[in-house]
């Protein structure tokens, strides 16, 4: 407890680090204040028939990452999702589109100008989406629940979730600039912590009940929580090290000594991208019907509506192996790594420099990534396996899945940020046993 406050206060201590931790909480409780903000409009104490829908299923999954918005009928309903699949979008279309190649070659500028494409793709994305939320709301509400007249319902509507979402991709990006951490991780992560507190209440009384097995039940479920937990840090901090030989001098064909390092290969190089993928995919199906409010008799939507489902599972996990491989190939560049170790005089003992290095490096990252890929798609369907033994469908998405990698992923980035700031300045860091491994060699969300 001593060296906690300890470390509490040399944060405190370090001037622009506390100013980006508290830019990043005032930006997150904006959004925060936001999600509560209900459409123009609406009636808000009609909003039973809307939450009951959004309580599980898919749809409790996607109020799940918009921190309950989505069920408030909130200005931030559709949440961050929208530039999650535009992003998505453009790294897909960057493999078939030389010009989106050439600008990720071109640095910084180019990397802005990316950032405005998907911006300008998020706006249209979110268009698309808001008339399907609107369509729901005007099936699951009652008809005096809507106090403004139908065109001037839809006009405003669609006009402030579009705002709403372009709004809360703009505090993701202040965040990033001004704060800690990525902001759009962050954002995300906050959405789901926020529902932690009531899942976790109601998963206790329901243990508590007659039928409920009791207070031992419970504890074992939290000891089982615990165990995923640490499987999911595993998971993220996994590296597998190849020994690179850097020759010091090299005096005619004799080489004059040399250093021992080693290139570190990440077990899931890909981070969380895989599941957020998948997971943007797997609400197209809902997505299209207008949130169910088409053909609810409809296989497809009656399926993939299941989260408990062996086809929704099924494909989920097989999506989420087949985005591993492929985010996987897309940000490791071997070709890069192996020119990089030659050109800095560099080689792997036993293997020639060149594309005999890329090859090699490459048989290494496609071994790792299949058990990777594999334990990352178990982690994701363990809420199936946890809802179908009695859990609480909204306790249960905290036993691996989406949630909880993304929790466990950006909670590890922040902190590393703010032990690096401590670290600079000569202070302790915030562990003893070692430096916090995050996901800074792979893209953040």
């Amino acid at each position: 407890m001593k060296n906690f406050i300890e470390t509490l206060k040399n944060i405190w201590r370090i001037e622009e680090l506390k100013n980006r931790i508290l830019a990043t909480l005032g930006f997150l409780l904006i959004y925060r204040l936001g999600s509560f903000v209900v459409l123009p409009g609406i009636d808000p104490a009609q909003l039973d028939a809307l939450q009951q829908q959004a309580s599980s299923g898919l749809l409790g999954l996607l109020n799940l990452f918009t921190g309950g918005a989505f069920a408030q009928a909130s200005v931030f309903a559709l949440g961050i999702m929208p530039y999650i699949s535009a992003s998505i979008v453009i790294q897909l279309m960057t493999l078939a589109i030389p010009y989106l190649q050439k600008l990720q070659k071109e640095g910084e500028s180019g990397r802005r100008k990316v950032n405005q494409i998907t911006r300008y793709l998020t706006i249209i994305i979110t268009a698309a989406q808001a008339p399907g939320y609107i369509a729901n709301l005007q099936s699951q509400l009652p008809a005096d629940a809507f106090l403004l007249s139908p065109g001037t319902f839809w006009f405003s509507s669609l006009l402030l979730l579009v705002t709403g979402t372009i709004f809360t991709m703009w505090l993701g990006e202040r965040i990033t600039d001004k704060g800690i951490g990525n902001g759009i991780s962050l954002i995300i992560m906050v959405g789901i912590i926020a529902s932690l507190p009531q899942t976790f209440a109601q998963e206790l009384t329901s243990k508590l009940e007659t039928e409920g097995g009791g207070l031992v039940i419970f504890l074992v479920e939290i000891i089982i929580l615990m165990v995923v937990i640490f499987a999911s840090v595993l998971l993220v901090q996994g590296v597998r090290r190849i020994p690179v030989q850097y020759a010091k001098q090299v005096v005619g064909n004799r080489q004059m000594g040399g250093v021992r390092q080693y290139l570190p290969l990440k077990v899931n190089a890909a981070g969380v991208m895989p599941i957020i993928f998948a997971q943007a995919i797997m609400f197209i199906p809902i997505t299209l019907v207008g949130f169910a409010g088409g053909s609810e008799s409809s296989w497809l939507v009656r399926e993939f509506s299941n989260i408990q489902g062996f086809w929704y599972n099924f494909v989920f996990a097989l999506m989420i192996i087949l985005f591993t491989f492929f985010y996987t190939a897309i940000t490791v560049n071997t070709n890069q790594m192996a020119d990089d170790m030659k050109k800095n005089g560099g080689f792997i003992p036993g293997v020639k420099p060149g594309r005999d290095t890329a090859l090699f490096i490459d048989t290494i990252m496609s071994r790792i990534t299949l058990p990777g890929s594999v334990f990352l798609a178990l982690l994701a369907i363990l809420p199936a396996f946890a809802m179908t033994a009695g859990v609480n469908s909204g306790f249960a998405q905290f036993y691996g899945g989406t949630s909880l990698l993304i929790m466990v992923g950006v909670v590890l980035d922040t902190l590393q940020q703010i032990e690096s700031y401590l670290l600079n300045r000569h202070y302790d860091g915030l562990m003893k046993s070692g430096r916090i491994k995050g996901r800074v060699d792979t893209p953040s969300i």
